[in-house]
Parts: C-alpha cells; sequence; structure tokens
C-alpha cells in the first residue's frame, strides 16, 4: 500500500492507495474512527455497482450505516440538492463526533465534504474517490464547493478530510470516456510539475499499460498535489499551478451548461488554448503546445475549442473566483514539466484568441 501524509499547520491526515482496498474498508476506517454511526453519501451509478459492496463490508464492522443517493453528474452540484443531502443527514440525527463517507467521482466528493464542512459547523468525512479525477486530484487538498449560475464552485469552502482511501480497482468499471475525462487532470500534474510523468504518459502504448501503471502513477499525482497543498493551503500562491487549463476549460463547461463537455474534456481545450497563446506571445518554448496537443488526442480528448461567444467566454472567466480586482492569474508553461504563474489584467483576456 502507497501511503502519503498531508501535513498541513492545524491538521494532517493520510492517504492510501492500494489495489483492493476497498474490501478492507471497514477494518481500515476502524483504525481512525470509533464511534458508530456512519452516512455515505455517494450517486446512483455508484450505489448500483458497489453501494452493497461497501455496507456490507462497513456492517460487518459493526457500523451502523445509512446511504444518501443523489444523481450523478454536475447537475447535483447545487444549491438544491446540497439542501436536500443536508435536510436527510438532519434527519438521520448525526452529531459532530459521526462520520460521513463521500464514495463518488469529483461531484460527490464536493457537495458531500461541502455538507459536511457546514452541518453542525462541522462533522469529520472520509473521501472513498471512486473516479480518477478524484483519485489524483478533488479528493486530495479540501475544496469542497458548488456550482451556481454564475459559473463552476463559486461557493464553497476549505474543508479537509479525515483520510482519503483510493482504490484504483474501481476506475475499471468507468466508462471510458470519464476514464479519459480523468487522464487530462494527469496530464496537467506533468505539464506543470513532471515533465518525466508527462513522457511517460506519451510513450504507454494504450490502457493496458496504463493500468500496468496505475497505482504509481496516482501516487506521483497525489504527491505532487500534496506537496502543493502544503505550501499554499488557502490557493493564494504556488497552488494555484493546479488550475493550468482550468480557466478557459471552466468557462467552456459553464458556456455550454455543463451539458456538452465533461471537466477534462474542456481543461484539456483550455491547456491546449492556453498554451498555443503563450507560445504565440513568446512566453513558453516552441513546440510545447504540440505536444500538450499530442497527448491530449493520444487519450481520446477534445484540444479544438467549437465555435464560442467571446464575449460571453470572457464575461464568464471575469467571474472566476481566483480573480483580484481587475487581475488575473493564469497559469503557463515555460516548458514541459514547468509551469508558472503570470498575473494579467483581464481585459487583456481579449487577446486571447480561443482556438
Amino acid at each position: 500500500m502507497h501511503t502519503l501524509t498531508v501535513n498541513l499547520s492545524d491538521k494532517t491526515y493520510p492517504i492510501y492507495i492500494k489495489k483492493g482496498l476497498l474490501d478492507s474498508i471497514g477494518k481500515e476506517i476502524k483504525k481512525i474512527y470509533k464511534n458508530k454511526k456512519i452516512a455515505i453519501i455517494t450517486d446512483s451509478n455508484i450505489e448500483k455497482l458497489y453501494g452493497e459492496r461497501i455496507k456490507n463490508n462497513l456492517i460487518k464492522e459493526n457500523f451502523l450505516t445509512n446511504k444518501i443517493i443523489i444523481e450523478p453528474g454536475e447537475k447535483s452540484k447545487f444549491f438544491k440538492v446540497l439542501e436536500q443531502v443536508c435536510n436527510k443527514l438532519l434527519e438521520l440525527k448525526l452529531n459532530r463526533g459521526d462520520l460521513i463517507i463521500t464514495f463518488g467521482g469529483g461531484v460527490v466528493g464536493d457537495l458531500g465534504g461541502f455538507a459536511a464542512s457546514m452541518l453542525l459547523r462541522g462533522i469529520s468525512f472520509i473521501q472513498i474517490p471512486t473516479s480518477l479525477i478524484g483519485q489524483i486530484d478533488s479528493s486530495i487538498g479540501g475544496k469542497v464547493a458548488i456550482n451556481t449560475d454564475y459559473g463552476k464552485n463559486l461557493i464553497g469552502s476549505f474543508y479537509h478530510p479525515k483520510a482519503v482511501f483510493i482504490d484504483p480497482e474501481l476506475l475499471k468499471t468507468l466508462d471510458e470516456r470519464y476514464l479519459y475525462d480523468g487522464m487530462a487532470e494527469m496530464i496537467k500534474y506533468g505539464a506543470i510539475k513532471d515533465r518525466k510523468l508527462f513522457n511517460n504518459l506519451l510513450q504507454y502504448k494504450g490502457k493496458e499499460d496504463l493500468f500496468n501503471n496505475i497505482e504509481e502513477l496516482i501516487y506521483t499525482c497525489c504527491s505532487i498535489k500534496k506537496n502543493l497543498v502544503e505550501k499554499d493551503e488557502k490557493d493564494n500562491g504556488e497552488r494555484m499551478l493546479l488550475n493550468f487549463g482550468h480557466t478557459i476549460g471552466h468557462g467552456i463547461e459553464k458556456y455550454f451548461q455543463y451539458k456538452k463537455f465533461t471537466h477534462g474534456e474542456a481543461v484539456a481545450m483550455g491547456m491546449y488554448a492556453i498554451t498555443k497563446n503563450s507560445e504565440d506571445f513568446g512566453l513558453t518554448e516552441k513546440g510545447t503546445s504540440d505536444l500538450i496537443k499530442k497527448i491530449i488526442i493520444k487519450y481520446n480528448l477534445p484540444w479544438k475549442i467549437p465555435t464560442i461567444d467571446k464575449s460571453e467566454i470572457i464575461d464568464i472567466i471575469s467571474r472566476d473566483k481566483k480573480n483580484n480586482c481587475e487581475n488575473m492569474n493564469i497559469i503557463l508553461l515555460k516548458n514541459i514539466g514547468n509551469g508558472f504563474i503570470k498575473k494579467i489584467n483581464i481585459k487583456d483576456m481579449n487577446k486571447v484568441k480561443f482556438i
């Protein structure tokens, strides 16, 4: 089992990575949680695949378990569903000594973690991510949030889990589109911090190669994120590197009402577009955007942004939570493996070509 520890000023928590970990999850949780009551927040897809399996494993260790099931997808990451989840948690009479498990992809983790942060002013929760995006990115670092009509993740908080349990075997039941959706985030890590990771991803021959190396790949990505979170917990400095491709990507998601593209697909287009522009402005080594395009295509992700209303996308981007007054921080690459933060005036986004 791979183990990492996130060390923050006021909290420390472990990340465990092991194939088949779900089948010993009750024993693992018993090591860190001494009460009995557990509420599991999951979605209907994960419930069909693994709902009884996780519940039975917890019951075997004498935990009292209830499930709250939401619909899958970004449509659940809004106030209405958050309110429903909080009401159900209150109906279960959870107290501050009890435990919430978020068992699903990024939407479940973000929504459930936000509910945990608010309920009774904070109940402990554990992340068990089931998607690749969840396992390498959203389950780590304490960002929990919901979307609004104005944009993605605009209402939320920093609230870290008690632990993160990652079972790469769960990825085998992912729809292929959502496996590649997560690959966009893995490509991001290589692009901003780890050229060796990026080159390895370019060299793999297919899904079999990918899964043969998946534990190590997840560990590498989690290590990069852990280190950035420890240096900059509240996303005011170096942690912003994790937003490579996301400013434009979030704009694309919102522009198409979260219906046309997954998060990873939008981020893939964002990574290529911003890198092609920064190359043209002389800020990025020539040929870098071609490498980004090559790896995006390799993992069945889109690189070209469809026809859009530029002014509307810029309006969406201008509402981004990372903006400061009239300025915004854009993540660029000097070259593969070497990301940096560039502060620009929001008006300068008019110079960007949405390729």
